[in-house]
């Protein structure tokens, strides 16, 4: 890879860690992330998209898979920091994948569970890693209690209870926002371009998208992000 294209983090980044909720989840939080985060929209303007999604849900737009030289080089710099931010100790990369997200999907095309909080997966090790390259208009990502069950986040032993808390409660129209009536939203991170956030897969979360103009297949105008999924374990 030539050396325009390094994805090089920016000398002045700074990470962030707080809680959130009463179950006091880390979020870690970049203000700058890339050296030049210019660098990483021409590759996705240059790429080809397709759907994520399909009649059951799924992402509600369009994806593509991110260059492995920025995969790498955003997890060679955050292992140790979410080691330490998760009380983890000493940890390693076991699994790393990625994608440029697009959201598309008009408010009145989505499917019931695009239409409510939900979690990547229940695996405690996974966690996410959302690098915006989009502005404020693009909304941003929230975090929410299971009003119900009380949960925000779930794992293997509480997947039964949220599910049959869940049955009888149907999906309201369009985007999450307050998550009402069965959820309520714990924090909220808006879009800035740049900015980074980390956090575990299991907690329940959903982007927020308030502007209908940011919904476009175009990546230099839409709600455009760069996704990670990392797996960790001890080193």
């Amino acid at each position: 890879m030539s050396r325009a294209m390094a994805f090089a983090i920016a000398g002045d980044a700074r990470l962030t860690a707080t809680e959130i909720g009463t179950e006091r989840a880390p979020l870690l939080t970049a203000a700058g992330l890339l050296a030049d985060p210019a660098e990483l929209v021409d590759v996705a303007a240059a790429s080809r998209f397709t759907p994520a999604y399909g009649p059951a849900g799924g992402y509600p737009g369009l994806r593509v898979a991110l260059p492995n030289a920025y995969i790498q080089s955003v997890v060679n710099v955050l292992v140790g920091p979410i080691g330490e931010a998760f009380g983890l100790g000493a940890v390693r990369p076991s699994r790393a994948q990625g994608a440029f997200s697009l959201v598309t999907l008009a408010p009145d095309a989505l499917a019931p569970p695009q239409r409510a909080p939900h979690v990547d997966s229940v695996d405690p090790a996974q966690f996410a890693i959302l690098h915006y390259l989009c502005d404020a208009r693009a909304g941003g990502t929230a975090f929410y209690r299971h009003k119900a069950t009380g949960f925000e986040r779930l794992d293997e032993s509480r997947l039964a209870a949220y599910r049959a808390a869940r049955a009888p409660e149907a999906a309201p129209d369009g985007y999450v926002d307050d998550g009402a009536p069965w959820f309520e939203r714990t924090a909220q991170v808006d879009a800035a371009f740049n900015r980074m956030i980390v956090y575990r897969s299991c907690i329940l979360h959903s982007g927020t998208v308030p502007s209908p103009a940011q919904l476009t297949a175009d990546p230099r105008r839409g709600r455009l992000t760069a996704n990670i999924f990392l797996t960790l374990t001890p080193a």
